[in-house]
């Protein structure tokens, strides 16, 4: 249900920017990336080559990679079903995933993937159709899906109650902060990449020790 105001006020940006309405749908099909669709509406705005946007878009849901690791026993036997699953996890559907029991998460992951798209779609539907009424009575809509992931972020923490990747997104936030501004982001989803991998490492050398010890 967050994905409601969060695709309402992409609907009414994607308005405000000019983008038509089967094109604001199409993205919602096609792309179905809350932070890419957001970042992708200046740049359709500004009339940018598909070459740019592409990379652009490339490098900021270059993070759902990793979602597919821990849920790759709990995707459906079916090829396309599969596919689809892989497709459709977003940040939130990752987060509800992770939060569910391990056994009930095969059964729940393509009916979730579904309604969590089916209701991105119809919010940016709703949200083109109020067009730029609600975006002039609130300011700052695109903040909507920042307040989404940090309620999802919470959530998920009450869950599992694991601090590591709060401390690794803290130290790759402060280090990207040190070298860039404009690439902030992508610099810090980079170096929390670089930091995931070498824990991994670390954790399987040590494995791998113990087990040679035995």
């Amino acid at each position: 249900m967050g994905y409601l105001p969060a695709g309402i006020a992409f609907g009414v940006l994607a308005q405000v920017a000019g983008v038509p309405i089967w094109a604001t749908i199409m993205l919602s099909v096609v792309l179905y990336a809350g932070a890419a669709q957001y970042a992708c509406l200046p740049m359709l705005s500004a009339g940018l080559p598909i070459g740019n946007m592409a990379t652009n878009i490339a490098a900021i849901n270059l993070r759902h990679v990793f979602y597919g690791m821990p849920l790759l026993h709990s995707l459906p036997q079916n090829k396309i079903a599969k596919t689809y699953c892989l497709f459709a996890l977003t940040d939130e559907t990752f987060s509800v995933m992770t939060s569910l029991p391990q056994e009930s998460r095969r059964s729940l992951i393509l009916p979730i993937s579904l309604f969590n798209q089916s209701w991105w779609v119809l919010a940016g539907a709703i949200g083109v159709m109020i067009g730029s009424t609600l975006s002039d009575m609130v300011p700052h809509l695109d903040f909507a899906l920042v307040c989404l992931f940090a309620i999802l972020a919470y959530e998920q923490f009450q869950s599992i109650k694991r601090y590591f990747p709060i401390g690794i997104a803290i130290v790759a936030l402060l280090i990207a902060s040190l070298f860039t501004s404009n690439w902030l982001l992508l610099v810090a989803i980079f170096i929390c990449m670089l930091m995931i991998l070498a824990r991994g490492f670390w954790v399987q050398r040590g494995i791998k020790g113990d087990a040679h010890e035995q």
